[in-house]
């Protein structure tokens, strides 16, 4: 799934504590929202790994919610959300495309490495794919009770939020050709630093990283 839709769905999960204790919202909203994005910080250093936990930021969200409803600080709390937000985005990339360059074709056997068993989930394509009609949905689903419920600063970061998935939707289809046309032009310029950093799968077909 695309960022909007995990960054969207970190917040939703934080919407129970808007009515429960209306004092930690803003923390609770914004760990959310960060710990929805947080797993996607490896795009470019081994994505759907390097920080992908669906095991272990399980555990740790787990301990962290007993831990904020013991003693409820904005320290406890913010924290709640932040692994449950990175928990729930670690989980649900397996419910989407595989780690392909083109994930509508469907040729990849990687959603998401779960480090736990040692071994890559297997895409289960509910979604089809990041950005696809289907995500742009579900991040469109997620908006509604979050734009009902909140508002200022939170409101515009969900406004933002669709308006990205949107863009992103719109182009996402074309972006791979683009990719690889990028680098087949100004590869040989680029550092070798710069280089090593690109995922496999824009500098050949079929790779994977």
């Amino acid at each position: 799934m695309m960022l909007p839709t995990h960054a969207l769905a970190g917040m939703v999960l934080a919407l129970p504590v808007v009515f429960v204790a209306p004092e930690f919202a803003p923390v609770a909203l914004a760990a959310g929202f960060a710990g929805g994005v947080l797993p996607d910080l490896d795009m470019y250093l081994g994505h759907r790994k390097t920080l992908h936990y669906p095991v272990y930021f399980s555990a740790l969200a787990a301990g962290a919610i007993a831990l904020a409803l013991a003693v409820p600080t904005a320290l406890t709390v913010g924290l709640a959300f932040c692994l449950l937000g990175a928990a729930l985005h670690s989980v649900t990339d397996a419910f989407g495309g595989g780690l392909e360059l083109r994930p509508w074709e469907g040729t990849s056997d990687r959603a998401v490495y779960d480090h736990y068993r040692g071994r890559w989930i297997t895409p289960r394509r509910w979604v089809g794919y990041d950005g696809s009609p289907g995500d742009l949905l579900l991040s469109s689903l997620l908006a509604v009770p979050l734009l009902v419920t909140v508002d200022g600063a939170f409101r515009l970061a969900v406004l933002a939020g669709l308006v990205v998935a949107v863009i992103y939707a719109t182009v996402r289809r074309v972006l791979p050709t683009l990719a690889e046309r990028l680098v087949e032009e100004f590869g040989a310029v680029l550092p070798a630093v710069v280089l090593a950093q690109l995922p496999t799968r824009y500098r050949q077909e079929g790779g994977e990283q």
